[in-house]
């Protein structure tokens, strides 16, 4: 099982770096991808390198992407590879999730017409069934609010995709 996490400057370090980490600690392989380049600064001056660049990636490669929010989903609405994966893992079911400011990615990409989705307070504008809850999975959707929910976001897409029994693990290990 193979996940696609897209990064661009400005992103929201606490939400991208609990789910690598967490799905990493769970046995799913993750990619970083650098949407511009490979060295990528975060809102809060945290600069990583990212594993590959989004031009070197296949998508068919991949099993799900996780968006994280910050500033930089900006950038990942207006970049058309990304539309065009989301649009295409969406088309086979595959997991697509994202995290604060990002759902507003999956709205613009069409992927959550008719689904039911959460989103960072303030911009529930941008969705068409909003919810407020910390995270709502609808389907092969899985979205959440923000920072303060990046722990038990990135534990509902490892509950969704390995199992309860296995997301009870990992919560004990990590003392959840």
């Amino acid at each position: 099982m193979k996940i696609m996490v897209p990064l661009a400057d400005g992103f929201e370090e606490i939400e991208a770096l609990t789910v690598v980490d967490v799905l990493r600690r769970a046995g799913i392989d993750v990619d970083t991808v650098g949407v511009v380049g490979s060295s990528i600064t975060g809102s809060h001056k945290i600069r990583v390198t990212t594993d590959k660049r989004l031009s070197d990636v296949n998508p068919d490669d991949y099993d799900g992407i996780v968006l994280p929010g910050g500033p930089a989903y900006s950038t990942l609405a207006r970049t058309s590879q990304i539309e065009n994966i989301l649009k295409k893992l969406n088309s086979k079911g595959k997991l697509v999730a994202a995290i604060c400011a990002a759902p507003s990615v999956l709205a613009k990409a069409g992927v959550l017409e008719g689904r039911r989705a959460t989103i960072y307070p303030g911009m529930e504008r941008e969705l068409p069934y909003p919810r407020d809850e910390k995270v709502v999975v609808d389907g092969n959707i899985i979205t959440s609010q923000g920072p303060g929910t990046a722990m038990e976001f990135a534990l509902k897409i490892v509950e969704i995709l390995l199992g309860q029994e296995k997301t009870f693990q990992l919560k004990s290990k990590l003392v959840v």
